[in-house]
């Protein structure tokens, strides 16, 4: 019951309060990586979770918050073209929105261009390292490329961010066996 009402505080106190700054820059994420980092509780790190893409998808600006619902809408109709247009665009009045970056690099990763995919993997991670989606869609584009030490080292850093990342823990464990020759 501790820890609903502590999630509950959390989410009220985020929400409830004003928005100060928005995306990769609001002050409110160093605490929910925090959580991220120090919680045992199944709701409080999904809480923290959501939270923190929230805020990475958030911007202060209203025209760039439209910007980023069109693209998002266009990737998940599968029009693709039209949202790489839409994030680049975004990016162009935007570059320090590590979002838009990530988006994009999202979209050339389903079309099956990892090496752009890769070049707004790394502005995303310039921009917002402890940025968790985009080091573990570099770890997959890493291993569909071949590269187990590279992916490795991608899901690495992911889970050094987000230590209850679901699914990366046992993708590590079978990478390091692969990569480091020990048996299964």
């Amino acid at each position: 019951m501790r820890r609903f009402l502590s999630v509950f505080l959390l989410l009220a106190g985020l929400f409830g309060a004003p928005s100060v700054v928005a995306d990769q820059t609001d002050p409110r994420l160093d605490n929910l990586f925090n959580i991220l980092q120090s919680s045992d509780e199944h709701l409080e790190l999904r809480a923290a979770e959501s939270l923190i893409w929230s805020t990475w998808n958030h911007h202060d600006n209203a025209e760039y918050r439209k910007l980023m619902r069109m693209g998002t809408r266009s990737m998940d109709a599968g029009q693709f073209e039209q949202a790489i247009g839409i994030f680049s665009s975004l990016i162009q009045k935007a570059p320090d929105f590590a979002e838009a970056w990530n988006k994009r690099a999202t979209i050339y990763f389903m079309i099956g261009d990892y090496s752009l995919s890769i070049e707004d993997v790394d502005r995303t991670l310039a921009l917002e390292p402890r940025h968790f989606g985009a080091l573990s869609g570099l770890g997959q584009i890493e291993l569909l490329r071949g590269n187990g030490d590279a992916a490795l080292n991608a899901f690495e850093r992911a889970l050094e961010v987000h230590p209850k990342l679901p699914g990366i823990g046992r993708l590590i464990k079978k990478l390091e066996d692969d990569v480091r020759g020990r048996p299964l």
